[in-house]
């Protein structure tokens, strides 16, 4: 590491790469029903951060309503988004129905909990720094906050 720069604990080194990389995820429940309530929202937070762990990726933030929930995850290269979103969506439907049967079956019937698709928004957060002849080559990472989308129904 350079001495001219602080270390950031946002930016990951492996061994032959250095990364900072971030994704902004939507999941929406089957039907677009409402089957969320506060301890349904925590516990699916407790899911996806182990999940996650599982993945060597982080959960940064976590986020919902009745009918969607948000993710801000900070991955390494090697791993496909597109795993990581099968694995957070079947693990964390399997679990939840498991605990909260009676309340989920009143709002999703089958075997379905999450909609097939999603929204994945990959986050490139760069502030300028100071450059080589004013360049722009160096880039220094912000701080990521994630912030609300609305989805059409």
């Amino acid at each position: 590491m350079s001495p001219r720069w602080e270390p950031d604990p946002d930016v990951r080194r492996g061994r032959s790469v250095v990364y900072n990389l971030h994704a902004h995820l939507v999941f929406t429940p089957k039907y677009r029903r409402g089957p969320f309530t506060s301890a349904i929202l925590d516990r699916c937070e407790e899911i996806m951060a182990e999940v996650c762990t599982d993945f060597g990726a982080e959960l940064r933030e976590f986020n919902g309503e009745t009918d969607h929930v948000h993710l801000l995850v900070h991955y390494p290269p090697k791993v496909a988004l597109s795993r990581l979103v099968n694995s957070l969506k079947g693990v964390s439907a399997r679990r939840l129905r498991q605990e909260f049967p009676r309340h989920i079956r009143q709002y999703l019937w089958g075997e379905h909990f999450w909609s097939p698709s999603y929204f994945a928004l990959l986050r490139r957060i760069l502030r300028r720094s100071t450059t080589i002849s004013g360049q722009g080559l160096h880039r220094k990472p912000e701080t990521p906050q994630l912030t609300s989308v609305a989805i059409p129904p």
